[in-house]
């Protein structure tokens, strides 16, 4: 048994609240490399007083805080900084995708970030079937001041958020202001510019060039003499990004635009990044075919309190992409679990429920808490020893190799984890590969490659035609090794 280990940091994920209230976050320093920004592009900013860039530091809120002291989040700085308020809206069709990266993200980095429903119900079906719940609806922030205002893609979403009347007002009023705001995806063609926000002479910096870019598939209805097909585009207070696989950046530029380089380095190092110019994206040991016959691969994804949110939604949105036939089930006794980042998820069925039906693929999400709920449920461990018994496949996400280590599930077997998953040593064979499958295992060490390890899956199911397909529609940079 032998693992690629990525640069430790704990974590301990939050106790279950109601409503997602701002991290308590801070700095941690980490040697791990960044995703450049290559690709974001400005104009020259204003000559002005150079000021010391801000640190992240605990947040005082008038609300209990989600306490993470892990894998989830950084640890605690004396330096203290203003609170930051952020809204991201969603609705019917939402990209989850986008939407969970951004909230993520945006709450690692220390802002309080407020997800807001734009239907009459707090519960949200998003573009792939994942049903998100919102912390609050609309109309309970349009006398709220907010810092940025990031409004996720995805079909119809993208719509219903341009139909919205009070999230218009918002947002023209914030825009006005000369606040950040951003969108992604379809969100620049069909919801910022019927609002006037890509027209220069409505735009408060109409003096300045007001470049935009979008996902290509909506590339077309950007004003051609702004239009840029760059991954992030940053015009002062607008910036844009192209699609669920640009989403990382562009969540980390507006952390930065929020509080600093520092901040959106550390928070990028936590998120296990790595620069574009890593060669290993994924090898393969003892491989065999994954092929299931003429059904759809039916893919089981147990999750519970403290579950990784980015880890959950980015493998389920992309499975679907690839029309695999995802199932959902908590373990916990509704269906209704709070993520570690505070994102409120919504199962298909509880576990209980999905343990009838043979599954061609069980996948297990980390996050530290949530790791601890799924390795408790006898459910479970029966399912995932039958899925070995049967040679079936299964695989895990950073954290929750643990729980396939303790079923004696890779004995014998190559795979990458976070060290603190399982106790080893380092393999050079694998050393510094994002995703590492052997026979019907396949493992990946962090949250930054869970698009790659998703796509795999994807190829491994499918074929690499399939795969390259859905990373195209993600607008993701796919690397078959």
């Amino acid at each position: 048994m032998s693992f690629l280990l990525p640069k430790p940091f704990t974590a301990i994920p939050p106790p279950i609240t109601a409503t997602p209230p701002p991290f308590t976050a801070s700095v941690s320093h980490r040697s791990v490399l960044l995703i450049p920004f290559a690709s974001i592009t400005s104009p020259p900013p204003p000559r002005k007083k150079k000021t010391p860039t801000p640190k992240l530091s605990p947040i005082t809120p008038s609300t209990p805080s989600i306490t993470t002291t892990t894998e989830d989040a950084p640890s605690s700085s004396s330096s203290s900084i203003p609170l930051k308020k952020v809204l991201v809206p969603i609705g019917f069709g939402t990209e989850e995708m986008e939407a969970v990266i951004l909230i993520h993200v945006l709450r690692l980095a220390g802002a309080h970030v407020t997800v807001a429903s734009i239907e009459p119900q707090l519960q949200i079906e998003a573009a792939r079937g994942t049903k998100l719940v919102a912390d609050t609806d609309i109309a309970s922030c349009s006398d709220q001041s907010f810092d940025l205002v990031a409004l996720p893609g995805g079909m119809p979403g993208s719509a219903r958020l341009r139909d919205c009347d009070i999230l218009k007002n918002i947002t023209c009023k914030h825009a006005e202001k000369r606040k950040l705001y951003g969108a992604i995806s379809a969100a620049p063609a069909v919801t910022l510019m019927p609002w006037g926000l890509l027209n220069r002479k409505k735009l408060i910096f109409s003096s300045l060039s007001c470049k935009t870019t979008s996902h290509p598939a909506f590339f077309d209805k950007l004003p051609t003499f702004w239009a840029v097909k760059s991954n992030i585009q940053v015009s002062r207070g607008l910036t844009t990004s192209r699609g669920p696989g640009t989403t990382f950046e562009f969540a980390l530029c507006l952390a930065e635009q929020l509080f600093g380089e520092s901040v959106a380095k550390d928070v990028g190092e936590l998120l296990l990044m790595r620069t574009s110019y890593d060669d290993a994206i994924e090898k393969e040991f003892n491989e065999v075919d994954w092929s299931v016959g003429n059904h759809a691969p039916s893919v089981l994804i147990p999750i519970a309190h403290g579950s990784e949110e980015i880890e959950v939604v980015t493998i389920i949105d992309i499975l679907r992409r690839a029309n695999a036939n995802v199932i959902v089930a908590s373990v916990e006794k509704t269906v209704e679990v709070l993520a570690s980042g505070g994102v409120k998820i919504v199962a298909d069925v509880l576990l209980g429920d999905a343990q009838e039906s043979a599954h061609d693929l069980i996948i297990l999400p980390g996050g530290t808490a949530g790791v601890q709920k799924l390795s408790r449920s006898r459910i479970l461990k029966k399912l995932l020893k039958e899925q070995n018994s049967a040679r079936r496949i299964y695989g895990a996400v950073y954290s929750s190799l643990g729980i396939l280590d303790k079923q004696g599930l890779i004995k014998d077997k190559k795979a990458t984890a976070q060290p603190s998953a399982v106790e080893s040593v380092k393999d050079e064979e694998i050393n510094g590969a994002k995703v590492v499958i052997d026979g019907k295992l396949i493992t990946t060490d962090g949250l930054s490659t869970v698009i790659e390890f998703a796509l795999a899956i994807v190829c491994k199911l499918f074929g690499n035609g399939r795969a390259r397909s859905v990373a195209e529609g993600l607008v993701f940079e796919y690397t078959r090794s």
